[in-house]
């Protein structure tokens, strides 16, 4: 089953007549203390596995991109991390304490169903995330297959379905059913493949930043290159808004942690692993990829240069039998050798791939899915709805642009899961004290009751003022700068402590 929970053990911690409550199926409910075994070292290497992906490696290059300097980039990725890292650790507490995933913890502040809101404006924006990496992925096998064999790209005639060319949907599907085949096998599964997939995609990026090093002579010239934010207003107008982007980066795990965090041994090896893993591995492959990107622009000076910034170029460029523009013969030499770096460096960036999409985007709306009807909707079935849908928001629209990865994306969805978040860490920290009686979470008719009125309300009100900002940054509205647009850039602070503070006005009048 999933989980490799025993489902009998699951279920018999419970009262008797909870049983067979309609809120109730062995996935969602309380981890047994037999299940109870990640260690400091697996929840380091989660985030370690998790961090180490093709949109982190190209974070720093976004910020580069936009003006600011290295040490400003790192700066600001670092900043945000750390930030995001406190809703993190809160929000992980009661997975730990109570053995309970995120949509279960959800039905202590929201109501027993109305817990089924902010678990599906959860679920809704993994699925695009699902989709985002699972559309890398394939990109990375699509790109590969080229260099090796490069009629590849011409499968399909030029034919495209969905806006996407043929040979891209051949590998995006394969890719797919890769995430699909390892959810089957279930939570222990992810568990696993995070241990051995984190020291892996570590000496795949070493790997990398010794030979682009070597091969430039030196760090590169991006590291001289000065800041072109000159004022600090200039700074701030840019800051902000990257640094939401940061926060939003994370700001879905930082709902659903108790996911991971139920299976802990107990709240030290959660908060050290975690600690540990998500700050520094952050700053460390972000710091990675402007090394990397730096020296191949020494490398491969007649390049384009904004195209450095994507690993799986850089890599198309070393695995190619075409010489780049600049030189008279391939990076390596040997076609035997090209082969072989081919081979290691798709199975680098898939494993990084495929490990962060498990992780990150699948096991939370798998389970917030289940709790929809979790007499009906298993986690694997949950798993394979994300996937669907993962499909269905046609990922590659979403990276169509910088801004609206950045603007739209990132920063769009952080107006959603801010107030969620300010609303939990209120709720169970503030409020109840850390105290819930988890029987109850899985009555219908229990202390926590159906929909809390007050925590829908300050959802509303915690997401509206973040609307008209969202709407213009996505070009559906138009007009002059306002009051809306310059709130906009802050969309999960002000989400986090609006509907944070509204609730607990709300509930203490109750």
């Amino acid at each position: 089953m999933s989980h490799s929970v025993n489902a009998a053990e699951a279920i018999a911690q419970l009262p008797t007549d909870v049983h067979q409550s309609p809120l109730l199926n062995a996935d969602l409910a309380p981890t047994p203390a037999s299940a109870r075994t990640w260690s400091t070292y697996n929840f380091a290497a989660l985030w370690i596995s998790m961090a180490h992906c093709i949109p982190t490696y190209m974070l720093a290059g976004g910020l580069i991109a936009v003006g600011m300097s290295w040490t400003q980039a790192l700066f600001t990725i670092t900043l945000g991390n750390i930030v995001v890292l406190v809703p993190i650790l809160l929000n992980a507490h009661p997975g730990t304490q109570y053995g309970i995933p995120f949509p279960v913890l959800a039905r202590a502040s929201f109501g027993t169903k109305g817990a089924n809101v902010p678990a599906v404006l959860r679920a809704i924006v993994a699925c695009g995330w699902f989709g985002i990496q699972t559309f890398i992925g394939g990109e990375a096998v699509k790109t590969f297959l080229e260099a090796l064999w490069p009629a590849y790209g011409q499968i399909g005639g030029g034919a495209s379905l969905l806006g996407l060319s043929v040979p891209s949907a051949i590998t995006f599907m394969l890719f797919w059913s890769l995430n699909i085949l390892i959810i089957y096998k279930g939570m222990n599964a992810v568990r696993v493949f995070e241990n051995w997939a984190a020291p892996l995609v570590l000496v795949m990026a070493v790997v990398l930043l010794w030979w682009a090093v070597g091969r430039a002579g030196g760090l590169g010239p991006m590291f001289d290159q000065p800041s072109k934010l000159q004022d600090f207003g200039a700074f701030w107008k840019v800051f902000v808004p990257s640094l939401t982007g940061m926060v939003g980066f994370w700001a879905t795990l930082s709902l659903n942690i108790p996911d991971f965090t139920r299976f802990g041994k107990g709240q030290r090896e959660q908060m050290l692993g975690q600690t540990l893993g998500l700050p520094t591995t952050m700053l460390a492959f972000s710091a990675m990829g402007v090394i990397v990107t730096s020296a191949s622009q020494a490398i491969l000076s007649g390049v384009d240069a904004s195209k450095l910034w994507d690993p799986v170029f850089l890599l198309a460029q070393l695995t190619s039998s075409t010489p780049p523009p600049g030189h008279e013969v391939p990076l390596i030499a040997s076609g035997a050798t090209r082969a072989v770096v081919a081979i290691v460096a798709l199975l680098g960036v898939g494993i990084a791939t495929i490990s962060v999409n498990i992780a990150a985007n699948v096991v939370s709306p798998a389970n917030d899915f289940a709790n929809l009807a979790p007499r009906h909707i298993s986690f694997k079935t949950g798993g394979l709805i994300t996937g669907l849908f993962g499909i269905f928001m046609m990922p590659w629209k979403l990276l169509a642009s910088a801004d609206t990865y950045i603007f739209n994306w990132l920063v769009g969805y952080s107006a959603l899961l801010g107030p969620i978040a300010g609303i939990m860490v209120v709720d169970y920290w503030i409020l109840r004290k850390r105290v819930l009686d988890v029987p109850d979470l899985y009555r219908e008719n229990g202390r926590y009751g159906r929909v809390n009125a007050v925590a829908m309300v300050a959802l509303v009100l915690g997401i509206l003022p973040n609307v008209p900002g969202f709407l213009k940054s996505a070009h559906i509205t138009s007009g002059p700068p306002s009051f809306f647009d310059g709130i906009y850039v802050y969309a999960w602070f002000i989400g986090f402590f609006l509907s944070g503070a509204i609730y607990y006005l709300g509930r203490r009048r109750e």
